[in-house]
């Protein structure tokens, strides 16, 4: 083989390098796919959409037959909820388990990976839920065909954990055990995954501090120390995450794993909820994309992502509660992205039409006046357990310090490559 061609080997294989992290969908990226608005796209239009990017799995609230049809022959997994609802005639009936599954599982194709028995259930109104949680998810269970890969298993709220700062003190609240204690055996008997809700927006809402900003957008800090394991930690996400894993490694339940069924950061909301802007969004998404396709874990279990359901697809106009609880949605309705992400493949802008101009700020405004202390949501009360530490944004502002994952950088995730696969293309024809 001549040197020549060698050459051209090399290359042609640094180019197919390049193209991997920006085309190949991320088995441990995926989003949530809620339906309280009056103004959504055909479930058809945001399954091609979600096809346009990165995203390989989804997670619906429901069983709506036209949504799940929709996902049909896409690739695209899919994690269905079972209703609070449904809970007590579950628990009670094996033959109701058996017929809910026959209705709403596809026995081809979309492929389903969890089905998740209720939301939250242990903060329900109706507090005899959380005894018929576990009866319900086994009922369902044992309905599934044999050999099914389908897990079962329910989404918790970060309210579950008595502790959680440091992360290493990360424990179950003890009045939880005696529903907590049989549904924690089931997931490891059942290799069910522990589904949790950690929410860094929260948490920055309970102590919004400038030094806490940047700890929740994955921005430059000074790192938060944990006493207890060692360890160092640099955005609150993480932390999360292994306060919770420092909770089921302490019930002695280390095989079970944690999927993240929740995560997002709103870009808009009332007067009153420090941060919820489109450039903290921004920051919070491509940092969190960033940080799952590093590869890199947790400090407390380095080297795997966690599999991360970000929330949301579109903002939902008819949720209730306070005004972020409807701004959460990476895509806007004309098919087209609210802020830069890096889910798109290769740099494409979506299904839509352009996009409008960059939201990233041209200079630094001046401050703005001090916000008072938000309270806390009621969605996420419990997410704000852990505090960050040091970093560099005032609350609700957007500087040029604070806007490091701006728009403007987000689209270098992707013009980057293409520059240098230009550059390596016009390599290649000299020597051609």
């Amino acid at each position: 083989m001549t040197e020549g061609r060698q050459v051209v080997l090399v290359l042609l294989g640094v180019l197919q390098l390049l193209r991997l992290p920006f085309a190949a969908p991320q088995s441990f990226i995926g989003i949530n796919y809620g339906d309280v608005a009056d103004n959504l796209p055909p479930p058809s239009s945001t399954a091609r959409l979600i096809q346009s990017t990165t995203i390989s799995k989804v997670r619906l609230y429901g069983t709506d037959p036209t949504v799940v049809s929709a996902f049909a022959g896409t690739g695209i997994s899919l994690l269905l909820g079972a209703a609070n609802g449904d809970i007590p005639n579950l628990a009670s009936s094996p033959a109701a388990a058996a017929a809910w599954v026959a209705a709403h599982i596809p026995s081809t194709s979309p492929s389903v990976s969890t089905v998740s028995v209720g939301n939250e259930v242990l903060f329900a109104d109706d507090a005899s839920l959380a005894a018929q949680l576990v009866p319900a998810m086994q009922n369902l269970h044992d309905a599934l065909p044999p050999n099914s890969s389908v897990k079962v298993s329910t989404v918790h709220a970060m309210d579950v954990l008595a502790s959680s700062d440091p992360p290493s003190s990360g424990a179950f609240k003890p009045e939880l055990s005696a529903a907590l204690d049989p549904l924690l055996a089931f997931l490891s008997k059942t290799g069910s995954p522990f589904l949790i809700n950690p929410y860094p927006y929260f948490a920055y809402l309970s102590d919004p501090r400038p030094e806490t900003l940047a700890f929740c957008l994955f921005q430059p800090n000074a790192g938060r120390p944990d006493a207890g394991s060692g360890l160092t930690y640099t955005n609150m996400f993480d932390a999360m995450v292994d306060a919770v894993r420092a909770a089921l490694d302490a019930k002695g339940y280390k095989d079970v794993d944690i999927v993240v069924a929740e995560t997002g950061w709103p870009h808009k909301g009332d007067a009153d909820e420090a941060g919820a802007t489109v450039e903290n969004a921004g920051a919070f998404a491509s940092g969190l994309v960033s940080h799952l396709r590093s590869l890199a874990g947790t400090p407390r279990a380095p080297g795997k992502s966690v599999d991360t359901y970000i929330f949301a697809v579109y903002d939902e106009d008819l949720k209730p509660g306070k005004g972020s609880e409807r701004y959460f949605g990476l895509f806007q309705t004309s098919l087209t992205e609210t802020y830069p992400t890096g889910l798109l493949r290769n740099g494409t802008a979506g299904l839509g039409p352009a996009m409008a101009p960059s939201l990233a700020p041209t200079s630094v405004p001046p401050p703005p006046p001090a916000l008072p202390t938000p309270q806390g949501t009621p969605a996420q009360s419990g997410s704000a357990a852990v505090a960050g530490p040091s970093g560099v944004c005032s609350p609700g502002t957007a500087t040029a310090k604070c806007s490091r994952h701006n728009a403007a950088e987000s689209s270098r995730t992707f013009s980057v490559p293409t520059i240098i696969a230009g550059f390596l293309f016009t390599a290649l024809q000299m020597l051609i």
